[in-house]
């Protein structure tokens, strides 16, 4: 219920947001001196849809997706010893963190990693890898899991689609409103939409694109700091550092595929500016993070 709160929420501040801003700037006075004939409020509403639409049906999928992408099998019921210990520890953990028990799931990969997704904190699946099960021992694998249960009880994937469908909406709207400021007082088209429009949205789209993707991957920073310290209260200090320790002597750095990178243990290191687009924060960072901790 909350969530779905924060969603109206959410979708009102950002109408609310873009008309005052336009009034602020004075952009809607020039295009209206233009004869732009743009109708903001019918603008806004339809930038909200866009880009809030794309975010949650990618949220509503994201397991069948996760699940395909990676070929993880779901222990429905567990064929060995480890598999028991699994189910047995998110549940656990599920039980401590007060969220439903999430499906449990391994896919086969060299590289240790695991992941949490799901529509909401009681429909979720949490995943490892067979490099995981196979590269950590049982204190390491258990303070994973409760960094993956804490990702889930903190509701990120909800709190990222939300962020995610703010930053496409001011996109959608800001490329349109400066197109058409180009088309007008540049290319000096009266009425419709010339070329200079189309041109000018593509290359908005794709620069304001790029400022988005820095804001949405700082919080993703931010979250791997709160399951961390999840996972650290769920399994022990100890453990979740020496996990962080041990992925941090993988080379290279254990990824999983596109859209649930930013959703794993572990992602890519980058340096200097590239760090913006950087899903997760350095391992080195986060130890400290964890040691400095009251």
């Amino acid at each position: 219920m909350k969530r779905v709160f924060l969603f109206i929420v959410t979708n009102l501040a950002v109408l609310l947001v873009l008309g005052i801003v336009l009034e602020l700037l004075g952009i809607r006075g020039i295009l209206d001196a233009q004869g732009s004939a743009i109708d903001f409020n019918a603008l806004l509403i339809m930038s909200v849809v866009v880009g809030m639409t794309g975010s949650f049906i990618s949220l509503a999928i994201s397991k069948w997706m996760a699940l395909r992408m990676t070929g993880a099998r779901v222990i429905k019921s567990p064929a060995n010893a480890v598999e028991s210990w699994l189910v047995e520890t998110v549940a656990r953990q599920a039980r401590e963190a007060r969220i439903g028990m999430p499906d449990v799931a391994v896919y086969d990969a060299p590289e240790p990693n695991a992941f949490a997704t799901g529509m909401d904190r009681n429909h979720a699946l949490v995943a490892v890898s067979t490099g995981l099960l196979r590269g950590m021992d049982q204190h390491q694998v258990e303070a994973v899991l409760g960094h993956e249960v804490s990702h889930v009880a903190n509701g990120d994937m909800v709190t990222l689609t939300l962020i995610q469908g703010v930053v496409n909406t001011f996109v959608f709207f800001l490329s349109r409103v400066v197109g058409v400021l180009v088309d007008r007082l540049v290319f000096k088209v009266e009425r419709g939409h010339g070329p200079g429009y189309w041109l000018t949205v593509i290359v908005a789209q794709l620069v304001l694109g790029i400022l988005a993707s820095a804001i949405v991957m700082w919080f993703s920073r931010q979250r791997e700091f709160r399951a961390d310290r999840g996972g650290a209260k769920l399994a022990g200090r100890e453990k979740m550092i020496s996990a962080l320790e041990q992925l941090q002597r993988q080379t290279p750095p254990a990824q999983l595929p596109g859209q649930l990178a930013a959703f794993g243990i572990s992602g890519g290191q980058r340096g200097g500016w590239r760090r913006m687009f950087m899903s997760h924060p350095p391992l080195a960072e986060r130890i400290e993070t964890l040691r400095s901790a009251p």
